[in-house]
């Protein structure tokens, strides 16, 4: 039996109205392909796009929607009592709510309220539906109650829409699956400060230079961490809309707006962690005056001084005490003279971290995707290790390469 958790599970995946359904097909693949006994736990609305002979063939188990079907078995609560997980995939906007809400009307909403196993949701909306303060009030309670979220990713959505609400892929749901069974706990007794986003540097009131850092390469690394066992703290700067919901009680999050906010929270949290990691997109300059009042255009284009900014990642390199690992995040572009490896490696001694993640940015590439691509360039300027996937995906291998750094 090729079972990647070590041993037979019996999962439930619930699978709910939305169009992603056809990717939970290939999910449920994996996970009987790991020697689980999987039953598949639809909504009436999920059968409008897959029909129950392929859950029923995929599965290997018959599939209803109804509590009134196997009375005798009372499985409107057997299944969510035997469980040893519940996977939630797609789990669509009226879904969360009815979870939140407790709701009960079909067999689905009742193995939810009988289970006490772990339950993982992966949402899949439209942007406008996933960034509604009632699906994100609804996302709190829920992880509130210890419900565990992966995703939603950002990129094309049905349509002609694009952004934030896109079912995680197949692939990394299986994963995050495998480390909630095998309660992969390597980072428990570590302390890690992770920062995340981009900075704000002002210019008037309402005027700022900033980046397209949408924060979720930070938050990635930051739920990874806490996923294996590690203390993390989460220095969050200016992040795109929504994305600190998925982020979970466990996890304390500070903020920061410009680059000195950052660089003072992260300074003061770095004393104590066995590990720092500076994901945070920071601004290498600011403006040397700030206007107190909103510039007007009828006063002609302002001239803007600016001064640099202190180097985060140099100044908590130079006081490290025993012990202690930095790592930092470089987006680079390579140069008629140097690649972006090399330019990493430049810039990894010139800041003395321990390892540096560098990635390649442009106009379609490092910021504001759901994937990312990387080298980890380690102390004797080698490249570590390589990773290409989910932003979470590359979070679970800088991790790999920080425990590896470490001797653990």
């Amino acid at each position: 039996m090729n079972t990647s958790a070590g041993s037979a599970h019996r999962i439930v995946v619930g699978v709910t109205g939305g169009i992603a359904a056809y990717k939970t097909v290939q999910l449920v693949r994996l996970l009987v392909g790991d020697g689980h006994e999987v039953h598949v736990v639809p909504t009436a609305d999920a059968l409008r796009f897959v029909g129950a002979p392929t859950w029923e063939a995929i599965s290997r188990h018959p599939v209803t929607t109804s509590v009134h079907d196997d009375v005798a078995q009372v499985r409107h609560v057997a299944l969510g009592q035997s469980a040893d997980l519940v996977v939630i995939a797609p789990a669509t906007a009226n879904t969360i709510a009815k979870m939140a809400a407790g709701l009960a009307g079909d067999l689905l909403g009742t193995t939810l309220l009988a289970t006490k196993a772990p339950v993982l949701i992966a949402p899949a909306m439209h942007t406008e539906m996933w960034q509604h303060p009632a699906t994100q009030a609804n996302i709190a309670t829920l992880q509130s109650r210890g419900v565990r979220l992966i995703g939603p990713d950002s990129g094309q959505l049905t349509g002609t829409d694009s952004g934030p609400g896109r079912m995680s892929e197949p692939a990394a749901i299986h994963a995050e699956v495998v480390r909630l069974l095998e309660g992969v706990r390597d980072l428990a007794g570590l302390r890690l400060v992770v920062s995340a986003g981009g900075t704000r540097e002002p210019i008037d009131p309402v005027r700022f230079i900033g980046n397209r850092s949408s924060g979720r390469q930070g938050i990635a690394v930051a739920l990874a961490a806490a996923h294996r066992g590690a203390d993390v703290t989460l220095v969050a700067a200016h992040v795109e809309e929504g994305v600190l919901a998925t982020v979970p009680d466990g996890i304390r999050i500070a903020h920061a707006g410009t680059a000195a906010d950052l660089g003072e929270r992260m300074t003061e949290l770095a004393g104590d962690a066995d590990v720092v990691i500076m994901t945070a997109a920071v601004a290498d300059y600011r403006v040397a005056n700030v206007a107190d009042h909103k510039l007007a255009k009828e006063d002609g284009a302002p001239s803007l001084e600016l001064v640099e900014n202190a180097d985060i990642l140099k100044g908590i390199a130079a006081s490290r005490r025993d012990g202690q690992t930095i790592v930092g995040f470089a987006a680079e572009m390579p140069t008629a003279d140097e690649t972006v490896i090399e330019r990493g490696i430049r810039k990894r001694r010139r800041k003395g971290a321990d390892l540096l993640v560098v990635n390649e940015v442009g106009w379609e590439a490092g910021f504001e995707r759901p994937d990312n691509s990387v080298s980890i360039i380690g102390p004797d300027d080698a490249v570590v290790a390589q990773a290409s996937g989910t932003k979470r995906e590359v979070a679970e291998a800088l991790l790999d390469a920080i425990l590896q750094l470490r001797g653990q």
